[in-house]
Parts: C-alpha cells; structure tokens; sequence
C-alpha cells in the first residue's frame, strides 16, 4: 500500500489518505507546502518552486487519468494538496511556462470543481496569453460578470484577436473598474510602503487591489505591451 491513496466519501468525492506507516516515498503534501513556504520567507525562490512542482506532479500521478475525480475540500490533506499544486501552477505562469501553467490548473479545477482556489481567473490569463481561444472562450463565462479580471481578459483577449480595443468593454472597464483602467494605463507601478500596508489591510482598496493584479501580471504586458500602449492611447 502506497503512503497516498484516494479514498471515497458518502458524498461521492475522494480524500487523499497519507498514511505514515505505508511503505514508499510519497509526499507528505501538507509538509510539502510547509517547506515551501518556509523557504520563499527565506529567499530560497529555486527550492520552493522545485518543492512545489515535486509535490504538483506526485498529485497529478494519484489523480486518475481515465476521467476526473472530485477532491473533498474540506479535508486538510486533500485542501494542501489542491493548494500546493495551484501554486506550482503560479510558479510556472510567473516564468512564463504557460504549457505547465495550464495542464497543472487544468488538473486543479477538475479535482475542485467549485475552485475554492480561483483557479480559473489565472487559467483564463493562461489561455489569453497562449492563444486558446475555444478554451479561452470556454471558460471566460465562469468568471463573475462584473469582475474587473473579467473585463480586462475580454479586452485583451479582443486586442490579440482583432487589433483593437472594444468600446463597450472598455466603456465597462471605466464605469465599475475605474482603477483597473487607470493601473493599466499608468507609467509607474510601485510596490511601495502605502501600496504595501494597503494589500496587507482587512480591507484593501480597489486601488491596492489593482495594483496587486498588475504585478501579479506584469510579465503579461511586457511580453505583450501592444495592448497596453493602445489601451493607454485610447484614453490619452
């Protein structure tokens, strides 16, 4: 018997056992995401990352190929599990490996269907980014209609399409996202004192909260800054 193993619930779901005892090398998920943590406090980027993905993959090898399972999240084990390798899907988007970024949130959203993680905001960018449109298109519907992600990805997503920018989205855009537009149409993001007390407050402003999505993207914009430079135009 493995140290991992999936086990059913009356629910019809499936926890991830780790048994202690069992003979093998499984990972222990929830130290896994632990250690990984520890060590991006401590500036060890590489090792978190290799931490990350080890543990992403020996999910992926539980999980069934044949057709998905549903993970019970409210279980501690199984809820690291699904965490740790949705971080190491962020880790890939970071460096810009879209291909492993999206087969591991892909992977995740199939196990949690209700995407406890919001998964599919980051997938969405994924499939922007890598020109999937059907999958892009697929799932664009699932985001919160009045989600500023969601109205920037229909903009950027019309922009790698069809050379433009779409007036009635950035029309949205500029009613109930008023921040978004004027993060993204801004010279200098900084990541300063005030930016940082906000993030970390009970209740961030929009405009920390934009910011933050900016950062958390800006790898986008500078491999794609046409989309940026005309949105920045179309509001000159």
């Amino acid at each position: 018997m493995a140290k991992n193993t999936l086990n059913p619930t009356l629910s019809q779901t499936f926890r991830i056992l780790h048994d202690e005892e069992a003979p093998g090398k499984d990972i222990n998920f929830g130290r896994a995401l632990a250690r990984s943590r520890r060590a991006e406090e401590e500036g060890r980027w590489e090792e978190a990352c290799n931490i990350r993905l080890e543990a992403m993959q020996a999910l992926a090898e539980l999980l069934p190929e044949e057709e998905p399972v549903e993970l019970d999240w409210e279980d501690r084990t199984t809820r690291e599990a699904l965490t740790v390798a949705y971080y190491s899907a962020v880790d890939h988007f970071l460096v810009g490996d879209m291909e492993m970024a999206a087969a591991a949130l892909e992977m995740v959203l199939d196990a949690d269907s209700d995407d406890h993680l919001e998964a599919t905001t980051l997938l969405a960018f994924v499939y922007v980014a890598m020109g999937e449109w059907e999958c892009f298109d697929d799932i664009v519907s699932d985001l919160g209609d009045k989600s500023p992600e969601r109205s920037l990805l229909l903009l950027w997503s019309d922009f790698e399409r069809n050379g433009r920018i779409y007036g009635p989205e950035l029309a949205t855009l500029a009613r109930y996202h008023k921040p978004y537009l004027r993060e993204w149409c801004a010279t200098s993001h900084p990541a300063d004192g005030h930016y940082l007390a906000d993030i970390a407050s009970e209740h961030p402003t929009k405009e920390a909260r934009a910011r933050e999505l900016w950062l958390q993207t800006e790898h986008l914009w500078s491999a794609h800054p046409e989309f940026v430079e005309a949105l920045r135009k179309e509001q000159a």
